[in-house]
């Protein structure tokens, strides 16, 4: 074993020396016997004479003494000008004689498959036109070789050459041998008692090699990310109660047997500490600390949590801030009682030093306007300096994901109370082209492309366009997003969209539905949003016109005379004008064919309808990672009211709850709560379109609208007709989810049980049809009829999550131990999709 210092990709620098120019005393010079004008030059080609002169500075007199022409000699030889300089006293002046470097004519790079020329061409020193310096060239060398090994190649070898042309022109050609990447073979912890391997290893970026690991290249060594491991690490033990934590050292050893690194984090975890007391100290005559308390984050009796005491000064800062103390400071103490092993925590409020933003420079925004990057900040150029707001504005500007790397520093300004905003800005392209394919039990086979945009024209706008299609789905949709409406911190979000839902083994119906959505969103607070929103849509019911020819009522001029079952037995005395006897569906009438539900075919009948809606949206959000939760809460609370013009009126309300919670060893537990009502407005009847439809995104192991009212008119006859839906719904889930111990944690699969229970009940839609005479007399039961029973459904599964690089993929295999009469059972569903 032996470290990466001594694997680093060896230099091979041939056909030239690398020492600088050389320098040639060829006679004394005398002491103060010559001036500036004695020096006479010789063999300068494209440097002017007056230019070599320049360097010899005469002193007292206007004399030139030994040391003055050492001084000009040296000076001469750092420009790196000269390849050789000579300086010789004859008939009493100064003879410099000079070899000047060649220009390099071009710059070319070969053998490199794995990076462009631009990239490298962009690092270099040595440009073309330039002059050649021995130096330099080493130092684009050395560069190359460093641009390889952060992209995980250690025995690049680079060799430059120099090929002379006439008129003292030359090419610079670095020959590069690129090797092969070199992997990370294993992570381990030194000191990890409170926390295991595998739940450390999720919290850094770097991972092991695996057969996935050509999908990206977190498994490449990278001594920068290993460094930046080493604050995640730190900072998730801050956020678990170990304020004592030391992430001492992350070593890296590279394995020649198994070519590969081994990286090694050694971590003191020292004790876990608990919130004390919390306590407000102010040193501002007339500011009351307590009325702070209601900002903190922090709890008495919780764990110690950096990450909260860091938000909650943030917090009181800024609230201090707008109370009218701008120079405020909150520093927070902790006093450790080793005993009881708490924090007391005390949280300072002082005067801080009076200083002023003279202005905001930003540096390195090629594409993005200044004002995209300005209203990120809550300060502007002279206000008071804000610290905590300085930080808020580059998380914000982080989060932006416009760019590379964000740094914002301070410099003096022109006075002592002055400072300068620095923000240094990395842009990185943020435009996605993808094209994405999926499948699922429930919508078939799915392809997707979409192109979009987050910082449209530099403008910090949002644009996207997509066009699907399936196997049973289809559309296109454009949205675009202005996050700040006439300089506010409120986004306003267009949607114009297309859909095309086709029948399936679920449903005898399509739907089409073209619409649009503007909205607003804000927000309230750092874990509140709200969002509020129009939609004007038009859906239209397709059907094949063998499911909607049902007609009990002679004299329909739209529709032949094909009676329903019930009519024939109830009307007609059994006889079956449709079917004959021998064709074995005699006594079926028009359902011998098959047939779509009443509320179905009433709907085509009456063509597209519009629906206009007024909306809103409540979300509280804290969870700790939206795409991977493992604590926190979500909560998001919606109605829309349709009414608004239109086809169609209705008050729709849900809510839907989901609550993460670390438990032992790496298992995480979450409770899910979801409800949802819908309430007739006015003197129009609900839509069977507008009831909600629910299966497996309420009780898994059901089918797509398996769940709740269904049409059972011809039931009698083996024959389960379409789902209705409901008006009310609840569902409850508790959900275990684990990883496998035994995989490493970058395959990202993890395993659930769960356990779920919910009903969906309370139809109210159309169930007669006067224009085909199906309705619902004494006499006959010709109209819809249909099984609203409130049964809550249960059931017990496991699942497979793949946080995979084909996108995120799940697998359920659920068992209903309760369920209704004619729901429809789906014991195995799978979802997924891609993006390449």
């Amino acid at each position: 074993m032996k470290t990466w210092r001594s694997f680093v990709a060896a230099i091979v620098l041939s056909g030239f020396s690398i020492p600088g120019a050389s320098v040639t005393w060829l006679s004394p010079v005398p002491a103060a016997a010559q001036s500036v004008d004695a020096i006479t030059v010789e063999g300068n080609r494209r440097v002017e004479a007056e230019t070599i002169r320049s360097y010899f500075r005469a002193g007292p007199g206007g004399h030139l003494d030994q040391a003055a022409v050492d001084d000009g000699l040296k000076q001469l030889v750092e420009t790196g000008l000269f390849q050789d300089v000579k300086i010789n006293h004859a008939g009493g002046r100064i003879v410099v004689s000079v070899i000047e470097n060649p220009v390099i004519d071009r710059v070319a790079f070969e053998g490199n498959k794995k990076i462009k020329d631009e990239q490298l061409s962009a690092e270099m020193q040595s440009k073309s036109r330039g002059t050649l310096s021995r130096p330099m060239v080493q130092s684009d060398a050395l560069r190359i070789t460093e641009i390889y090994r952060h992209s995980g190649r250690y025995d690049v070898r680079v060799t430059p050459e120099i090929i002379e042309r006439s008129n003292n022109r030359v090419d610079l050609v670095f020959t590069i041998d690129e090797g092969v990447k070199t992997g990370i073979k294993s992570i381990e912890f030194m000191g990890n008692n409170a926390f295991s391997t595998a739940r450390l290893k999720d919290v850094i970026k770097t991972h092991e090699t695996n057969f996935l690991s050509f999908l990206g290249n977190a498994n490449i060594y990278d001594p920068d990310r290993v460094e930046a491991d080493r604050d995640l690490i730190r900072r998730f033990y801050l956020k678990h109660g170990y304020a004592d934590v030391q992430v001492v050292a992350a070593l890296a050893e590279y394995d020649p047997e198994h070519k590969g690194f081994q990286v090694t984090f050694k971590i003191e975890e020292g004790q876990q500490y608990r919130v004390g007391t919390v306590s407000f100290q102010s040193g501002i005559a007339g500011f009351d600390p307590n009325s702070l308390r209601s900002l903190s984050r922090v709890s008495v009796g919780s764990l110690y949590n950096a990450e909260a005491i860091e938000k909650s000064v943030e917090d009181m800062q800024i609230e201090s801030s707008r109370r009218g103390y701008s120079f405020a400071v909150v520093r927070p103490d902790g006093n450790r009682n080793f005993e009881s092993h708490t924090v007391g925590i005390v949280f300072h409020v002082d005067e801080g030093p009076r200083t002023y933003i003279e202005r905001i420079d930003i540096r390195g925004n090629g594409r993005t306007r200044d004002y995209v990057i300005r209203r990120e900040f809550d300060i502007a150029e002279g206000d008071a300096y804000n610290r905590a707001l300085v930080d808020r504005a580059e998380r914000r500007l982080k989060n932006l994901d416009y760019f590379k790397t964000v740094k914002i520093t301070t410099e003096p300004g022109s006075s002592s109370d002055r400072v300068v905003l620095v923000v240094d800005l990395e842009e990185k392209s943020t435009g996605d082209f993808s094209v994405s394919g999926g499948y699922s039990t429930t919508d078939g086979a799915l392809a997707e492309v979409s192109v979009s945009e987050r910082n449209l024209l530099g403008r910090g706008l949002f644009a996207k366009a997509t066009v699907s299609y399936g196997q049973y789905s289809r559309g296109l949709s454009l949205s675009f997003v202005e996050p700040y409406l006439l300089d506010y911190r409120i986004a306003l979000g267009i949607d114009a969209y297309y859909k095309e839902q086709l029948p399936t083994d679920y449903t005898t119906y399509g739907v089409k539905t073209i619409g649009f959505s503007p909205r607003l969103g804000l927000a309230l607070r750092e874990d509140l949003t709200l969002q509020l929103r129009y939609s004007l849509y038009q859906q239209e019911i397709s059907l094949d016109s063998a499911y909607a020819n049902c007609n009990n009522n002679p004299s329909n001029p739209l529709l032949a005379f094909n009676p329903t079952p019930a009519y024939i037995q109830s009307v007609l005395g059994g006889v079956d004008p449709t079917n004959s006897v021998s064709s074995g569906l005699y006594g079926y009438g028009c359902y011998g064919d098959g047939e779509s539900t009443l509320p179905v075919r009433e709907e085509l009948a009456q063509g597209a309808t519009w629906t206009s809606a007024l909306g809103y949206t409540l979300t509280y959000n804290t969870l700790d990672n939206n795409k991977n939760p493992t604590d926190g809460l979500l909560i998001d609370f919606k109605q829309d009211f349709a009414g608004v013009g239109g086809d169609v009126t209705y008050l729709k309300s849900a809510v839907d709850a989901k609550y993460y919670t670390p438990l032992v060893s790496e298992l995480v537990g979450l409770i899910h709560l979801q409800g949802g009502l819908l309430t007739k407005v006015g003197n129009n009847d609900l839509r069977m379109l507008d009831n909600f439809q629910m299966g497996p995104n309420l009780v898994r192991g059901f089918a797509t609208n398996g769940i709740g009212p269904r049409d059972i008119t011809y039931a009698s006859l083996g024959a389960v007709g379409d789902a209705l839906g409901g008006t009310k719904y609840w569902g409850a889930s508790m959900e275990l989810q684990m990883p496998f111990w035994f995989l490493p944690s970058e395959v990202g699969l993890k395993g659930a049980v769960y356990a779920d229970a919910g009903s969906l009940w309370d139809y109210q839609g159309p169930t007669s049809w006067a224009a085909t005479g199906e309705v619902n007399t004494a006499a006959c039961k010709c109209g819809l009829q249909y099984d609203d029973e409130n049964v809550v459904r249960t059931s017990v599964g496991v699942g497979l999550i793949w946080a995979s690089p084909f996108g995120p993929l799940r697998f359920d295999y659920a068992v209903p131990i309760t369920k209704g009469k004619y729901d429809i059972v789906q014991e195995f569903r799978f979802g997924g999709g891609t993006s390449f």
